[in-house]
C-alpha cells in the first residue's frame, strides 16, 4: 500500500509539471515573437539613420521616413583657408559645366597633376549631367553654384535663396550620382546673405569664398590672368577660375602656364577646408 501511494504520489506530481510547462509555453511563444520583431526593425535602419528601409505600404511601394536625420552641420563662416599643410592653393573653377571648355579644364589639371573644386550652377548640371560625372571620376570636390546664377540673389527673399541653395544641390547630386556629395556653396558674384550661408551649412555645405579673383571671364587676355595670379597669391591659397559663361580659352591657356609655375614654385594643389 506504502508503494502504491507514493506512485500516486509520483503521477501526481509529474502531471502537475506537465500542467505548468503547457501554461508556460505560450507566454514564451509570445515573448519570442515580440523580441523577434526588434532586430528586423533595426536592422531596416537606413545607414544614416534616415529611415526605415524596406517597409512598403498597402500598395506595396515603399514609405519614405517622416522623419529623416538631418546632414551634418558645418561652419556658416567663409572659408578660404587650405586643407594641406604647408604651402598649398585650392583651385575653384566656377560657371559650368560648359560643354567644351570643361573637359579642357579637366584635361590640364590631369596633365598636371592637380586637383580643383567646381562650383557648378545647378541648371547646368541638369543639361550636361554627363560632365558632372567626368568633373567627379577626375577626383574632383563638387560645390553648389546656385540654380540659376542670379547675382543679385541677396536681395531677394530668403524663400527664393533657400529654394536657390537647396534645389542646385540636388540637381547637382542627381547629375553626378554614385552617392557624390556637394560640400561647398558659392553664392553667385559674391552675393552671399548669413541667411544663405546658415541654409548650406545647416545641410553640410561650407560657404566658400575666394583670395585670388583672376577676372578670367571677362577674357582681359591671358597674360593678364597670369599676372593677377602672381601678383595677388600673398592674399591667401584659394583661386578663382571659370569654366562657364563664355568662351573660356584664355582660362585654359592660364592654366597650361600657372600650373606647372605653381608646382616650381614649391606649391600643392589642395581643397578649401570644410570644418
Amino acid at each position: 500500500m506504502a508503494r502504491l501511494t507514493a506512485r500516486r504520489r509520483h503521477l501526481t506530481m509529474a502531471a502537475v509539471s506537465v500542467l505548468v510547462l503547457a501554461a508556460t509555453i505560450p507566454g514564451c511563444v509570445a515573448m519570442a515573437t515580440e523580441d523577434s520583431g526588434k532586430p528586423e526593425q533595426t536592422q531596416g535602419k537606413s545607414p544614416s539613420g534616415s529611415g526605415t528601409a524596406g517597409s512598403t505600404g498597402t500598395d506595396g511601394k515603399p514609405v519614405a521616413s517622416a522623419t529623416p536625420s538631418p546632414p551634418e552641420r558645418v561652419s556658416a563662416e567663409l572659408t578660404r583657408g587650405s586643407e594641406s599643410p604647408g604651402k598649398a592653393v585650392n583651385l575653384t573653377i566656377d560657371d559650368g559645366p560648359e560643354p567644351g571648355w570643361t573637359v579642357k579644364v579637366l584635361d590640364v589639371l590631369k596633365k598636371n597633376g592637380a586637383t580643383a573644386t567646381f562650383c557648378i550652377v545647378g541648371s547646368r548640371a541638369k543639361e550636361y549631367p554627363a560632365l558632372v560625372k567626368k568633373v567627379v571620376a577626375a577626383g574632383h570636390r563638387l560645390c553648389d553654384h546656385s540654380v540659376d546664377h542670379n547675382v543679385a540673389m541677396d536681395k531677394r527673399s530668403e524663400a527664393y535663396q533657400r529654394q536657390q541653395v537647396l534645389d542646385a544641390r540636388k540637381m547637382i547630386e542627381d547629375a553626378a550620382g554614385g552617392g557624390a556629395r556637394v560640400l561647398y556653396y558659392r553664392a553667385p558674384g559674391g552675393a552671399f546673405t548669413p541667411y544663405s550661408r546658415e541654409v548650406a551649412a545647416s545641410h553640410g555645405m561650407r560657404p566658400l569664398g575666394w583670395n585670388v579673383d583672376t577676372h578670367d571671364w571677362k577674357n582681359p587676355g591671358t597674360d593678364k590672368i597670369v599676372a593677377t595670379v602672381k601678383r595677388d597669391l600673398r592674399e591667401g591659397p584659394t583661386i578663382l577660375f571659370h569654366d562657364g559663361g563664355g568662351n573660356r580659352g584664355q582660362t585654359v591657356a592660364a592654366l597650361e602656364q600657372l600650373l606647372p609655375w605653381l608646382r616650381e614654385q614649391g606649391y600643392a594643389f589642395g581643397y578649401p577646408r570644410i570644418r
